[in-house]
């Protein structure tokens, strides 16, 4: 029951990341590029910074909910007496999940503060140019993520 739990709750934090990410591209960015930039620039930078708040959320409950089944896996196996060989899904999504953890880390650390300066001298080319620099790496991420779902569910069915 507890697994079944945590595997729910790591689920649902990478439907809010990859959600989110979804939407942001190809809804709210779409949208908001009728606006004029000094418009545009500033709702997209609220915008994004409540959905990084909730993707650093999500980021911390996907790490901590995912390492939690690997250890209970893990150990579950070796009290059975058996060796535990990590399914190579599990080993893509871990390793592809720590590439957008990093990805995140750029585009909230450098590139969000960037557009933050922007907004804040109402620089609105600079702004403009931060948020072509986000989106660019939201798409990469937005891919990863989704390369990380077919191979999960194309596996063994974990």
């Amino acid at each position: 029951m507890a697994y079944a739990l945590v595997k729910a709750a790591h689920l649902l934090a990478v439907v809010v990341w990859l959600g989110g990410m979804f939407f942001a591209h190809f809804c709210l960015r779409p949208a908001a590029m009728a606006l004029p930039p000094p418009q545009r620039v500033p709702l997209m930078a609220t915008a994004l910074g409540r959905f990084f708040r909730a993707v650093a959320a999500s980021i911390g409950l996907i790490l901590v909910s995912g390492g939690w089944m690997l250890w209970h896996v893990a150990a579950t196996t070796k009290q059975t007496g058996a060796a535990f060989n990590m399914p190579l899904e599990w080993l893509v999504m871990a390793v592809l999940g720590v590439v957008m953890v990093l990805i995140f880390g750029h585009i909230r650390f450098a590139l969000y503060k960037r557009l933050q300066r922007a907004v804040a001298g109402q620089d609105w080319p600079a702004g403009g140019e931060a948020l072509t620099a986000i989106r660019g790496w939201v798409a990469v991420n937005l891919t990863i993520g989704a390369v990380i779902v077919l191979v999960v569910m194309m596996g063994t069915g974990n």
